[in-house]
């Protein structure tokens, strides 16, 4: 019977991952729609990606001290409310303030503590729920997956149900997105939840912090929430304006097929994955992601570069949970404040490489002309560049797990038997 009992409550922990991809996902796929309706311009629009996870960042710390004392349910049922909520401002607001730009910060703000309640919550939610030691991993990996899918599904339902009503109603959209929470919601209300790390069992975050090799995980989930959320968060303004494909069409080769095949490489290696190592298979997804922005960003043949785009999800799929897996095996007890930390460092690389990639795209009008000018045409939005010189960042992913690797595996050795 327990068994079964905490099997709703690891699906409404799955449903959760697909609120969370709702919240981080829908607004780029309206950038266009901002760009030309309200003239928002490019860098706010890069500003409006990073403020999401910016808050979200903000979330984690104030969780962090919270969590493990009140217990999963009160802040899980808090961040479906306030993802609901601020998907509705997300309709409302641009319309109705004096600012566009200033109405559409709100409901980024509302939604991203939403958001960042959510990162911090599922993962140790699914973590201490009962199940063999062995198949962590790859129960993590599958949970994941589930960000793909409502990723996925949020790329293809928008696409479609854009194309049928038009951009002039595009407001619907959120309305509609915003009964995903509301639904889970109810569920969250009667499911079991596992009990948190007492504080005299839990590690201390100053601990964790005074280890080289927590450090080294905080520095995997910047540079691979980076990797990730720069392509997840540019790739539909990208194949519109970078590439010139019309948006449907680019919105279902980029994003959405990002989505995919992030998603299987989750699905994948949490249904086949227990016997393959972890650490390896790490460091070169992060080397493949590297190459795939070069790639996106130098590829003469916009399909070319849309499938380098859709290959990166591929390539990134395990940098998260991979991260999230060999740190809780190394620090068992670390808590849902150990996960806060970890989401705070992957939220912050959502928030400085979407950021920085714009920010770089900016520059393509002054110091970085250049490069630019020896790149594809882009319609001068500058994308490309900015992409091209973002892969350092999946490239220091791969470097890190690698050098982190012969550490734990010296810590290892110097451990008493």
């Amino acid at each position: 019977m327990p068994s079964l009992t905490f099997t709703a409550t690891r699906r409404s922990a799955y449903a959760g991952y697909v609120v969370q991809a709702v919240v981080n996902n829908l607004a780029p796929l309206l950038f266009v729609v901002f760009h030309t309706a309200f003239d928002v311009p490019v860098a706010q629009l890069g500003a409006l990606a990073a403020l999401n996870f910016g808050v979200q960042l903000a979330t984690d710390l104030v969780a962090m001290r919270v969590v493990d004392r009140i217990g999963y349910r009160r802040p899980l049922v808090l961040a479906h409310v306030l993802a609901a909520a601020g998907l509705v401002l997300l309709a409302v607001l641009p319309a109705a303030l004096p600012s566009p730009f200033l109405g559409l910060c709100v409901a980024v703000v509302v939604y991203g503590v939403g958001g960042g309640l959510l990162e911090v919550l599922v993962s140790p939610v699914v973590e201490h729920l009962p199940s063999p030691q062995g198949s962590k991993a790859a129960g993590m990996a599958l949970l994941h997956s589930f960000y793909c899918w409502g990723q996925l599904a949020v790329v293809v339902g928008t696409t479609v149900l854009l194309a049928a009503l038009g951009t002039d109603r595009w407001a619907l959209l959120p309305v509609l997105w915003a009964l995903v929470p509301l639904a889970n919601l109810v569920v969250l209300l009667r499911v079991p939840m596992p009990a948190t790390v007492p504080d005299e069992h839990r590690t201390p975050v100053r601990r964790l912090l005074g280890t080289p090799l927590f450090l080294a995980a905080l520095v995997l989930m910047t540079t691979g929430g980076a990797a990730e959320l720069t392509i997840a968060q540019w790739s539909s303004f990208f194949a519109e304006q970078g590439t010139g494909v019309p948006k449907e069409v680019g919105d279902l080769l980029g994003p959405g097929l990002f989505a995919l095949l992030m998603g299987l490489g989750r699905f994948a290696y949490g249904m086949w994955g227990h016997g393959v190592p972890l650490r390896p298979l790490l460091a070169a997804s992060g080397a493949g992601a590297a190459v795939c922005y070069v790639v996106a960003a130098t590829a003469t043949v916009p399909v070319v570069s849309l499938v380098a785009c859709a290959l990166c999800g591929l390539a990134v799929a395990l940098l998260w949970p991979g991260t999230f897996s060999l740190t809780s095996a190394r620090f068992p007890l670390g808590g849902a404040a150990m996960f806060a930390l970890l989401a705070l460092a992957g939220d912050a690389g959502g928030t400085l490489g979407p950021l920085g990639a714009g920010v770089l795209a900016g520059l393509t009008d002054g110091p970085l002309d250049g490069l630019a000018a020896a790149l594809p045409p882009d319609s001068g939005s500058g994308l490309r560049a900015g992409l091209l010189l973002m892969a350092v960042v999946p490239a220091a992913f791969a470097v890190t797990v690698l050098v982190s690797g012969r550490a734990a595996a010296g810590d290892r050795q110097g451990q008493p038997a």
